[in-house]
């Protein structure tokens, strides 16, 4: 069998997504379905002949910082290079910057292709291409002259160094120091953890991104500035920025993660982002989309490790069915028995699910820029709520049930999943990462239901286009009936419980509001991916029926039946909000 087939992501993009659409409108219109099948069929070629054979070879040679340079595996620098070669990093960025101004969802796609065959390496492509995104929102045109051209080519990679040793997710304690120079520019003196891909042979030159305080800045968050510092000067010489360590990870080892200083010889060289003590709101536009990255990396993550345990459950041999007792007839391949089919399917409804998650968040991307261009304000300001609002929905659900989708491809296995004969302890092992990449998903639970939330933009969007749905649904047959009903049910736990917390967040017990957050996000999420497997299941209904489209409805009715149900124990601990965990004195843990 096919182990990533185009189908899959072709579905999601033409029957659910109807991206066709997108070519209708002037920012798209040189492109067609023609051309993204094209770029999907290349995305996958390479993907199956240059990444997916070095998988096992990038977990096992780990980077390694010698003499003060960080080597990886020479089989990395061609594949990696081999992305570049296609245009890849390019692709979603307008042409009259040299780009291929391929739709957002597009590019996101072709990423989730890559992820699923082996995800580390596309860290360092898939952190230019934000690192690129966010020099051409806020970099000044003599910044974007400097270097855009170079990261778009695939000369110039990029990186995000925002957490230091003693501040980890805690921004607002940032140390790092830029004093300006009298030429205008800044050096640099600090430190740098958990930075990915802040050196490596890759490429030419690396442009690193970091968050600093110019001297004299306000305390907290609303003092922090943005500065590119790139690896060597214009010049060629080397700046005054040194990898001091390598941290070594659990999983995703071939992303070297890094400790990084700034400064031991006097300052390093970087050129302000933007305005001053705004760097925070910039970094934001790169985090937003590294967030919905983590999650789409997960949701492959999670495919990936189905692709490979549905194939290994059709070729292994094991056992007989319990009407079929006879020790001398042939064993059946292990999909045979339900219970390794429960497993399946529910992979199966996790994963495509976290996928068609995360390219619906991408597809707002590109519906909020048509939008803008065409003078609608009013609905691009609601499409980026929406954004805005399932933004850590993406990334902490995702990165979530992703992981436990992983937990069930290893126990189709039996004992070979627990080794590293086979791919998908690895797999595991790599999307363990994702819970935390980005902003842990505490922190994305809190910022659901402390930020998103409350500003009540995206929440009316998000409900009348399920409304929509549900409806159309109805009236579609009783199975899709049958469907729409269950997420409607949930529809209303997540509104009356929001409802609930709004009003006790009112009432100035935002602490008691924010206790459960974490379940909150769950509930949500759950009522969102539902919903969009009944897009799924609609899609797949109007269809020719085949082997394809009956697997698509099965996973639907799986997710709403097995799934959804757990929405109802989330909002039973969120209305009234349950105190278990405030009211637990640290000394008693």
């Amino acid at each position: 069998m096919e182990l990533f087939p185009t189908r899959d992501l072709r579905f999601l993009l033409e029957e659910v997504l109807g991206i066709q659409s997108l070519f209708e409108h002037a920012c798209y219109e040189q492109h067609d379905l023609d051309t993204v099948r094209d770029t999907l069929q290349l995305a996958h070629d390479i993907a199956m002949e240059q990444f997916l054979p070095i998988a096992g070879l990038c977990d096992e040679q780990e980077p390694e910082l010698v003499d003060g340079r960080v080597v990886l595996p020479e089989a990395l620098s061609t594949a990696v290079g081999a992305f570049v070669e296609a245009g890849f990093i390019g692709a979603g960025f307008d042409e009259d910057v040299g780009g291929m101004q391929l739709p957002y969802v597009v590019t996101q796609a072709v990423l989730a292709t890559f992820a699923a065959a082996t995800v580390a390496p596309t860290s360092y492509p898939g952190l230019t291409m934000a690192a690129a995104s966010l020099v051409a929102a806020h970099g000044s045109e003599a910044l974007k002259e400097q270097w855009l051209p170079g990261m778009l080519e695939g000369r110039i990679f990029g990186t995000m160094a925002l957490s230091e040793p003693q501040a980890g997710s805690s921004l607002a304690d940032l140390l790092t120091v830029a004093r300006e120079a009298e030429d205008g520019t800044y050096r640099l003196v600090g430190n740098k953890m958990w930075i990915t891909a802040a050196d490596h042979d890759l490429s030419e030159n690396i442009l690193h991104l970091v968050l600093a305080r110019i001297e004299g800045a306000p305390a907290g968050t609303r003092g922090i500035s943005l500065f590119a510092v790139p690896k060597r000067l214009p010049s060629g010489e080397a700046n005054d920025v040194r990898v001091v360590g390598v941290n070594h990870k659990m999983g995703y080892r071939a992303a070297v993660n890094t400790v990084f200083a700034l400064g031991d010889e006097g300052g390093a060289v970087g050129w302000l982002v933007g305005e001053p003590h705004q760097g925070l709101g910039y970094m934001f536009h790169m985090m937003n989309e590294a967030r919905i990255a983590v999650g789409l990396g997960a949701a492959s993550l999670a495919w990936a490790g189905y692709r490979h345990s549905l194939s290994y459950a059709r070729e292994r041999d094991q056992g007989r069915p319990l009407t079929r007792r006879d020790p001398t007839t042939p064993q059946v391949p292990i999909v045979q028995h339900a219970d390794v089919r429960r497993m399946l399917l529910s992979q199966k409804a996790l994963a495509e699910g976290a996928l068609m998650l995360s390219l619906y968040a991408a597809n707002l991307v590109d519906e909020a820029r048509i939008a803008r261009e065409a003078g609608d304000e009013t609905t691009a300001g609601e499409t980026e709520g929406l954004l805005d609002l399932l933004t850590p929905v993406v990334k902490a659900w995702c990165s979530h049930y992703g992981l436990r989708a992983n937990e069930d491809a290893i126990q189709v296995l039996g004992g070979y999943g627990y080794t590293r004969e086979y791919p998908v302890e690895r797999i595991y092992r790599d999307n363990r990462l994702n819970p935390i990449h980005e902003g842990t998903n505490g922190i994305q639970a809190i910022d659901l239901l402390g930020r998103k939330v409350p500003r009540g933009t995206g929440a009316p969007v998000l409900l009348s286009r399920i409304a929509e749905t549900l409806a159309a649904a109805s009236g579609e047959g009783e199975a899709l009936a049958e469907l729409a009903a269950g997420v409607q049910q949930s529809v209303e736990r997540v509104t009356g419980v929001t409802t609930a917390l709004m009003q006790l967040g009112a009432t100035g017990q935002a602490e008691a509001m924010l206790a459960n957050a974490t379940p909150y996000l769950h509930l949500l999420g759950h009522t969102v991916v539902a919903w969009l497997w009944v897009e799924q299941a609609r899609a797949a209904a109007r269809a020719p029926e085949d082997d394809f489209t009956r697997g698509k409805l099965a996973a639907a009715r799986y997710f709403v039946r097995w799934e959804l149900p757990r929405t109802a124990r989330w909002a039973s601990l969120l209305e009234p909000v349950d105190r278990t965990v405030l009211d637990t004195d640290p000394a008693w843990l």
